[in-house]
């Protein structure tokens, strides 16, 4: 099913990561499907308040914490300019559905990178 949002269609998931060769496109590429995925659960879901949006977000922090492995093999890691891209583009997602009051720590809280 397609994306309702608006916002979220025109945005450029993970944009910086893909500017700087350091970060693995097909790796990057997992990243941005992780961030979309959750973009669908939250249309299907329809979180009513931010702790039912707190569970969506931290399976997807689980799925980025999951790619680390990945990003080593590639010869990177999510490191301080990864870390402020994804942490940004949760914070949009949280944004772009209408979670103002969202606290970016909050949404991302089980990260291990």
């Amino acid at each position: 099913m397609p994306l309702a949002n608006d916002r979220i269609t025109a945005h450029p998931f993970l944009r910086s990561l893909y500017q700087d060769g350091y970060y693995p496109d097909h790796v990057v590429d997992r990243g941005r499907a992780v961030l979309l995925a959750l973009c669908a659960r939250i249309e299907a879901d329809r979180p009513a308040g931010l702790p039912a949006l707190h569970v969506l977000t931290h399976a997807a922090t689980e799925e980025f914490n999951d790619l680390e492995a990945a990003f080593e093999e590639a010869g990177s890691m999510i490191e301080t300019v990864g870390r402020e891209a994804i942490a940004e583009d949760f914070w949009f997602v949280a944004q772009a559905y209408g979670f103002t009051d969202a606290d970016v720590e909050e949404l991302i809280a089980p990260r291990e990178w």
